[in-house]
């Protein structure tokens, strides 16, 4: 049996479980995860090595978590689809995930439109079965509708948050792939830099600590990264579009800021292995969501570029 390898695209509305499933099946946290929509604004990758086993020549998946399928109004909107549509081109299998227990809605037909042209095979997941009511007798009629939005190579129910089904589904993936080398080198979990998943975690807090239109407005950008012997040094802007959300953020004498900082301090800490000083600093930028060149800007990708450039220039 050859080496199997493949990108595997992970699609799905806002708060299905896309980014719990990618960090459960990476068994390492690569994505951040909120009950708010629209958590997931870039691609999110994360490889998967499984050894050689008797019998087996051994795989690498590459998991690509995506933003929530969504009819975007905003340049943020726009560019979190058009993430989606990039994920979507060249991978090798598609995973729809679903939550099973909210109804259908027209929305769901705006995402399987997305796969209806796709003829890269597709596999869907009824995730959060374990709050389906009715169990077993619930999960056969919503298979059965489900079945008639596309021809699904095949329909898993799973639980992403308690793992109920992921063995299964990965076994199903890697019998899906083709044969062919890996993509990464062994060990490598992500291809995020580790700045940017420092301005995640920071929004991470934000998602959790703040509420109404506070989370949506506000993104997180690490303009300070200094990696020192027993220390890193991080400073990161928490821009927002108006006064009275940067009231919010920072809070009565600096208490909402200080909570967040402490909180995504302990999770960089924990992420990175060493000790962090972390300094946050509450800009606003009006309207920045509709700004298309900072939108572009947000992209860990353009960042790269420019700080690759002064080393490339000498």
């Amino acid at each position: 049996m050859p080496f199997r390898s493949g990108f595997v695209c992970i699609l799905g509305k806002p708060n299905a479980g896309k980014s719990t499933l990618l960090n459960a099946l990476a068994g390492e946290k690569l994505a951040i995860v909120s009950p708010k929509p629209q958590t997931t604004r870039n691609r999110v990758l994360g490889v998967i090595h499984i050894p050689k086993k008797k019998g087996t020549s051994g795989a690498q998946v590459v998991l690509i978590d995506t933003p929530g399928v969504h009819r975007p109004d905003t340049s943020l909107g726009k560019k979190m689809m058009s993430e989606v549509r990039e994920a979507l081109n060249g991978c090798d299998l598609v995973l729809v995930i679903v939550d099973a227990v909210r109804k259908k809605d027209a929305s769901d037909q705006f995402l399987f439109s997305l796969i209806a042209k796709s003829k890269t095979p597709v596999f869907l997941l009824l995730n959060k079965i374990d709050l389906l009511r009715g169990g077993k007798n619930a999960l056969l009629p919503l298979i059965e509708q489900h079945a008639k939005q596309h021809a699904f190579r095949e329909i898993i129910p799973i639980s992403a948050r308690k793992g109920d089904g992921l063995e299964l589904l990965l076994q199903k993936v890697v019998a899906a792939l083709p044969g062919g080398p890996p993509y990464f080198p062994e060990g490598q979990a992500t291809d995020q830099p580790a700045r940017f998943m420092v301005s995640e975690l920071i929004r991470e807090q934000i998602l959790m600590n703040t509420d109404e239109e506070v989370p949506h407005s506000v993104t997180v950008l690490t303009e300070q990264y200094e990696e020192l012997p027993k220390l890193t040094r991080i400073a990161a802007a928490i821009f927002c579009e108006r006064e009275g959300q940067k009231r919010i953020l920072v809070g009565h004498q600096g208490q909402m800021l200080k909570k967040i900082g402490t909180a995504a301090r302990l999770e960089i800490e924990k992420m990175l292995g060493t000790k962090v000083y972390l300094e946050l600093f509450v800009k606003v930028r009006e309207n920045w969501r509709e700004a298309r060149g900072f939108v572009e800007e947000l992209d860990w990708r353009r960042q790269l570029e420019h700080l690759m450039a002064p080393e490339s220039k000498g």
